[in-house]
């Protein structure tokens, strides 16, 4: 506004306001990837050479997406890898921001026995800790936590006056079924959210077994906690779909082509 100055073609003085620049802080960022039998399930897509593709594979691919983005949005952002079986487990425990590092543990990932339970009292404790000397050092800690079984809630036992990281949550499952709830294990999963997340977290789900669903959601959450909306007013990504303007007639029988 400093340009306008006395041409008279900004608002009232009284009226002006100025938005003080501020810095996002640099996150860690915490992966715990599900290693239960279900994340060997298959996608809808093959791998070079007719390979079956599962759940697991796709999320190995999401993560170094999403690695390389955030690293090129800023060099600064940090990642490390555990698991979850029954409880949570590390895989990298340092914070790394060399990306030789995160594809080498990302790759190192691989399936546990069926679990056949799912506690996230651990993950939580160390979140909580990491955070603190994430703290320290004028930095934020975030979760991301990618879920695969279907039948199976998540459990936790965790202090609701504890805040201290944010959680982000992909869950991948199966069609509703006589074997499995998926509604039941989204609600445990939404609950636990909520009851542990500093700032704005998000949670996405997919039954579908497409990969470019799982890489959308992967794009989404790239949004810094810091800057996020609440995710009930989220409209990214645009669907690319084929609207007429609101001047033009309706034609009930135009096809409309969705990203879908």
């Amino acid at each position: 506004m400093e340009g306008l100055e006395g041409q008279g073609s900004g608002p009232p003085a009284a009226s002006r306001y100025t938005l003080q620049p501020t810095r996002l802080a640099s996150e860690d960022i915490l992966f715990c990837v599900d290693v239960d039998n279900e994340s060997l399930v298959e996608m809808k897509v093959a791998a070079a050479g007719g390979r079956p593709y599962t759940r697991l594979d796709s999320i190995k691919q999401a993560i170094l997406l999403f690695v390389n983005a955030k690293l090129t949005i800023n060099p600064d952002h940090r990642f490390a890898f555990a698991t979850l079986g029954k409880s949570a487990s590390w895989v990298r425990k340092e914070f790394t921001s060399d990306i030789d590092s995160v594809v080498s543990a990302c790759r190192g990932i691989a399936v546990d026995s069926p679990c056949g339970h799912a506690d996230l009292t651990q993950l939580f404790r160390v979140a909580a800790h990491e955070a603190k000397k994430t703290r320290a050092q004028n930095r934020i800690l975030r979760v991301v936590l990618l879920y695969c079984r279907s039948s199976i809630p998540p459990q936790h036992q965790w202090p609701a006056t504890q805040k201290l990281f944010t959680l982000d949550v992909v869950y991948l499952h199966d069609k509703p079924g006589p074997d499995n709830c998926p509604q039941k294990v989204y609600d445990a999963l939404v609950e636990a959210l909520e009851h542990v997340s500093e700032y704005e977290g998000y949670i996405f789900e997919s039954g579908q077994g497409l990969t470019r669903v799982l890489f959308r959601h992967m794009c989404t959450l790239l949004s810094h906690p810091q800057q996020r909306c609440v995710q009930d007013d989220l409209d990214i990504p645009k669907s690319l779909t084929k609207k007429s303007s609101d001047s033009a007639p309706t034609d009930e029988n135009a096809v409309v082509v969705s990203s879908q």
